[in-house]
């Protein structure tokens, strides 16, 4: 059994701002693979190989069926429990706002609505040309064309590309008004998203880490809670009440 400190009940049960920062850790939990080292046609591939524009557009067929390959593995898997319970919090509390790493909208099929994708979302897709976007394409192993004439390409952030600069802001501004933060699921390496749970501890936030093992974070956290988020997060939703 995890062990929920009294700080942290006192803190959610009096409906606080709070914002969390989930990572892959999160989304391995239901079964989502890295697309590493893949069987088949992608084995020979590395994900840097592909997910960039000079690759897209020397090669936008084989880039886009990559994408629809990486879709009809993620449209196999659920959400689970930690998922769920973020819905859950999002419900109860007056401020609450979900910053994620992750592109495979499992967020959002558990019901959570207030997210920040800083990498995008895999089931979005736009035009490279006029931005417009465009969601439940008809599968096809030709890449679509916008009405402008632009090909239409997966809306995820690709090597060499900046994040969402609108997103971003509107994380920072989340950690810093922040009086809990939770830390999920994710190394704490990658940057910006690693500085945001250090901006909310010195902002003056109650600083919470759930993963399976310790990070760089873990030693600047208020409460380290090592296991699986999806294993963790219902106990703190039922102990704080917030279900």
């Amino acid at each position: 059994m995890y062990e929920i400190s009294e700080k942290l009940r006192e803190l959610l049960a009096a409906d606080l701002p709070v914002a969390v920062l989930t990572g892959a850790g999160v989304s391995a939990e239901s079964g989502v693979p890295t697309f590493r080292g893949d069987e088949g046609l992608w084995k020979q591939f590395q994900p840097e190989e592909l997910a960039n524009v000079d690759a897209f557009l020397a090669n936008p067929e084989l880039v886009w069926n990559w994408y629809q390959y990486r879709r009809n593995i993620i449209s196999q898997v659920e959400p689970n429990q930690g998922h769920f319970s973020l819905a859950k919090m999002e419900k109860r509390l007056s401020s609450f706002t979900l910053i994620t790493q992750n592109v495979d909208d499992l967020h959002r099929r558990a019901g959570s609505r207030n997210i920040l994708e800083l990498h995008g979302n895999i089931v979005r897709n736009k035009c490279i040309k006029c931005g417009r976007q465009y969601e439940n394409l008809p599968e096809s192993e030709e890449v679509p064309q916008c009405e402008c004439g632009g090909l239409i390409r997966p809306d995820v952030v690709w090597f060499g590309e900046m994040l969402p600069q609108d997103i971003i802001q509107k994380a920072f501004l989340a950690a810093e008004k922040a009086s809990v933060f939770f830390s999920i699921g994710t190394s704490a390496l990658v940057q910006p998203a690693a500085s945001l749970p250090v901006m909310a501890k010195n902002r003056g936030a109650y600083l919470v880490e759930i993963n399976v093992e310790p990070t760089v974070l873990s030693s600047h956290a208020d409460e380290f809670l090592q296991g699986k988020s999806g294993e963790v997060l219902p106990v703190i939703i039922r102990e704080c009440g917030l279900e």
